[in-house]
């Protein structure tokens, strides 16, 4: 048998009343004894909702990238300066608990154990699986680019106002930079088409403000279901061939694991 890795972790939590104590796991940051610290945020906000129905969800997930941003020196200690940093504004609603030891097959393998163990029970985790639409392509896209190693390094929600207009509410998923501009966007055929048509909409204007603002040409990608699980050929096809007449590359799920590995080259990871 392999000897077992010594590891700590340590459980982030979110706090919407501090008076009350009550509060649900969001993440996890873990470390080996010589390895980077990593951390990993919950992907259904679903618990989160239901104690607070007013919890700035986006502002939860732009602190998982910037902790990680801190732990990449690989330095747990740098993750409480973070929230203290936002305690004024987060009214210490995000917390952080004691550092705890484990013992790890691999750290990978323990991150997962520990997401199902604290973060994730297994009727959340059940759900999640199965959830359809945008959701789940946009599950798969990030499973896919944390496997390459490059989640971490791209940016997320970006505000398609940075480079159309005041008032677009449009946010695109995830994006890099590689000597052009790429963005990444989940966009669902089987319930309906808007947000194809959305997407379409919006490309021209966001392709001249990134030429416009970073001196860089855009290429937007659109990630769908494969034609074999919707209900709607027709619908499909409509949805395809309005994103392709605006220059929009269309993939789709399956293409997935090579977009991460094209990216993770790009990104020389």
């Amino acid at each position: 048998m392999a000897e077992r890795l010594r590891c700590e972790f340590a459980l982030i939590r979110y706090v919407p009343d501090v008076v009350k104590g009550e509060f649900t796991n969001i993440g996890v940051v873990l470390r080996g004894e010589d390895a980077i610290a990593e951390v990993r945020f919950t992907r259904d906000w679903s618990r989160v909702r239901c104690l607070d129905p007013g919890a700035d969800v986006e502002m939860l997930e732009s602190l998982e990238t910037e902790i990680a941003e801190r732990l990449r020196g690989g330095d747990v200690g740098a993750v409480k300066p973070v929230l203290t940093v936002l305690e004024d504004s987060l009214s210490n609603s995000v917390q952080m608990s004691e550092m705890r030891g484990t013992l790890a097959e691999s750290l990978p393998a323990e991150m997962d154990a520990l997401m199902r163990l604290y973060v994730e029970p297994l009727k959340v985790a059940e759900r999640a699986r199965r959830l359809s639409g945008r959701a789940a392509i946009v599950g798969q896209m990030r499973e896919q680019f944390e496997r390459a190693g490059v989640w971490r390094l791209m940016r997320k929600r970006i505000r398609a106002a940075d480079y159309t207009q005041a008032g677009d509410p449009l946010r695109l998923d995830c994006g890099y930079r590689n000597g052009v501009v790429k963005m990444f966007q989940a966009v669902s055929l089987d319930a309906d088409v808007e947000g194809a048509k959305g997407l379409a909409y919006s490309a021209e204007a966001l392709r001249e403000g990134v030429k416009r603002t970073e001196l860089l040409e855009m290429e937007l990608t659109a990630i769908v279901e494969p034609i074999s699980v919707v209900g709607d050929e027709e619908q499909y096809r409509f949805g395809v061939r309005a994103m392709e007449r605006e220059s929009i590359r269309v993939m789709t799920v399956g293409d997935l694991e090579r977009i991460a590995a094209t990216a993770r080259r790009e990104l020389r990871v």
